[in-house]
């Protein structure tokens, strides 16, 4: 059953990790349903909140890739509710 969830990171210095993030987030571009972020660029820092609907190791596969990137910390929030 798919979910809905909602990935959130923080990227130090986003000039360069931003390109391997963005590689791994358009590889999954079938589950990412929105994303927003908000650059800092006076700090080098971006924050990149993305919506997710999808299976439950689709999206800590996306998760983890995500957060053993360098430089980049990133929490989820997993609804309870499932989706048919």
């Amino acid at each position: 059953m798919k979910r809905v969830a909602v990935i959130s990171a923080i990227l130090e210095h986003s000039e360069q990790t931003q390109n391997n993030f963005n590689n791994i987030v358009a590889s999954y571009k079938g589950v990412v349903r929105g994303r927003m972020g908000l650059p800092i660029p006076d700090e080098g820092i971006s924050v990149i909140c993305i919506t997710v609907i999808g299976e439950l190791d689709e999206i800590n596969s996306l998760t983890g890739k995500l957060g053993k990137l360098p430089d980049i910390q990133v929490k989820t929030s997993i609804a309870k509710k499932e989706l048919s």
